[in-house]
């Protein structure tokens, strides 16, 4: 079974816009917006999901990758179940961190990609006609991405708030 590249690629970009726009936002807007969590603190000592998970992030990423699905030719109702799917998947990242008590914006390899991009391919397997084999390179793909990317955009957030 081959894989299909252009699925592939298309799938890979809305997730790249879902989990980069809210960073993104951030970045151009600074980091004083409303958490999703409300501040919330369970009985755990810990917040809910930390302040780096913001309602402006959330609301900005349903609407831009939508946007970008017709751009790829796809439907814009594939982005916003994507964006849906990618937030979903870093908002329970999120809660898991904050249970083992690592604070808002650690990395921890693999939970901060696996699932923001496993639930968007898996939502998108059918309608894209992806094989399991597409969903492993998508998903692949993105983790390595986020595994080089992320850590250049950090320093790029510190040198521009020096």
């Amino acid at each position: 079974m081959s894989p299909h590249w252009y699925p592939i690629l298309a799938l890979l970009c809305l997730i790249l816009v879902a989990n980069a726009v809210p960073a993104l936002i951030a970045l151009l807007r600074g980091g004083n917006a409303r958490p999703v969590d409300g501040g919330l603190i369970l009985r755990d000592g810990h917040r809910l999901l930390g302040s780096s998970k913001t309602w402006r992030g959330l609301v900005w990423a349903l609407v831009l990758t939508p946007l970008a699905a017709p751009i790829l030719g796809l439907p814009w109702t594939q982005g916003l179940h994507v964006a849906a799917a990618a937030m979903a998947g870093d908002l329970g990242a999120s809660f898991i961190k904050r249970r083992l008590g690592l604070p808002s914006g650690a990395g921890v390899p693999g939970l901060d990609q696996v699932p923001e991009s496993l639930l968007p391919a898996l939502l998108a397997k059918g309608p894209m006609g992806l094989a399991w084999l597409d969903l492993v390179m998508a998903v692949s793909a993105f983790t390595l991405l986020d595994l080089i990317l992320t850590p250049l955009a950090r320093r790029l957030g510190h040198r521009r708030s020096v």
